[in-house]
């Protein structure tokens, strides 16, 4: 693998350097050819850096910056106003070609404008989507976009989402041909509102994408699909629910003695791949170049997982293999 350089926004999530750093050193450990560029404030990054001995680590340059992006920041004012956040400053190396991917923890909506504004939609995409992988029953994953960045979506965006999940479906879970479906209330053709519909109509006008029709909530693990496609307010519900679900059955204990704890650590171990931080990461795509959202609440292992999920793109130059299918896409007749 060639040399590679990530920017990481530090003070992004819950919980800042406490996370990021641990995460940040144990990346340097796995891949010798990664360099990091960190960005965050002095006071509360520095300690850690030092703890973690990498003030002075070879493979990584260190900026401070005077601001932080919060959580309960507009989008509006974040992109204004906090120019010299973690953030910006993180996407600015990123933009510049001093890094080949981002990764943050931090407010979406900030991170999306500040994305979009820093390194723009790749030509022919109207909006950028956030996309994430859920774990299936017989083993890998399906993508699942959008999960947050677009509450409303038209029909028309919905396709641009089926046609994004389908090259990261083919170049990051390397699925020759990903089976693409609709989320929805039901799988009659009546079903759900008129954007979806619609939508459906079009993805089966498409030659060359392997349509499969609508997906209901249960079928989300199932395997029936590889790539499913909802609005951002659809998809960011569907996802929490299901990452509740999964830490609710891994916080499962059964009563007390020692069968219960034999049969308590088999159900713990049988349903680690439902343990959200095993998939942590949803990347902006869409974009000029590979950004990855990390779940505010991620600890540790969670950001490693979404450092290394941003390595995959840089590997896989996702932004140039979406870039290609749009440039060769039969253009959608009813875009309007």
């Amino acid at each position: 693998m060639p040399q590679l350089t990530v920017a990481l926004d530090m003070m992004g999530g819950d919980y800042g350097p406490s996370i990021t750093v641990p995460a940040a050193a144990q990346a340097l450990l796995l891949l010798p050819e990664l360099n990091l560029l960190l960005f965050g404030l002095e006071d509360e990054l520095a300690p850690w850096l030092s703890r973690f001995q990498l003030d002075c680590h070879p493979r990584v340059q260190v900026q401070f910056c005077s601001q932080q992006v919060g959580n309960d920041h507009k989008a509006a004012y974040a992109l204004r106003h906090l120019t010299d956040s973690s953030m910006r400053n993180a996407l600015d190396a990123l933009a510049s070609g001093r890094a080949s991917a981002c990764v943050s923890s931090g407010n979406t909506g900030a991170l999306m404008a500040m994305a979009i504004k820093t390194l723009s939609t790749l030509p022919g995409v109207d909006r950028p989507a956030l996309i994430t992988r859920l774990p299936q029953v017989g083993g890998g994953y399906a993508l699942l976009l959008d999960v947050g960045a677009n509450i409303s979506c038209s029909a028309h965006h919905l396709v641009q989402f089926a046609l994004m999940g389908e090259q990261a479906a083919q170049h990051t879970l390397d699925i020759a041909q990903p089976r693409i479906a609709l989320l929805n209330v039901g799988a009659e053709a009546s079903k759900g509102n008129e954007a979806v519909r619609e939508a459906g109509l079009r993805l089966a006008e498409l030659s060359g994408l392997h349509y499969s029709g609508y997906i209901e909530g249960n079928e989300l693990f199932s395997g029936r699909a590889d790539v499913i496609v909802c609005d951002g307010f659809v998809g960011n519900v569907a996802l929490k629910t299901s990452e509740g679900v999964a830490k609710l059955l891994l916080g499962q204990r059964i009563k007390s003695g020692f069968l219960s704890k034999i049969l308590t650590f088999w159900l713990k171990k049988r349903l680690s791949h439902l343990n959200p931080d095993q998939y942590n990461g949803a990347s902006l795509i869409g974009l000029r170049a590979s950004v990855v959202k990390s779940h505010g609440s991620a600890g540790s292992p969670a950001f490693l997982n979404a450092i290394l999920q941003a390595i995959s793109e840089i590997e896989h130059d996702l932004p140039a293999s979406i870039a290609h299918r749009f440039d060769t896409a039969p253009q959608d007749s009813h875009a309007r």
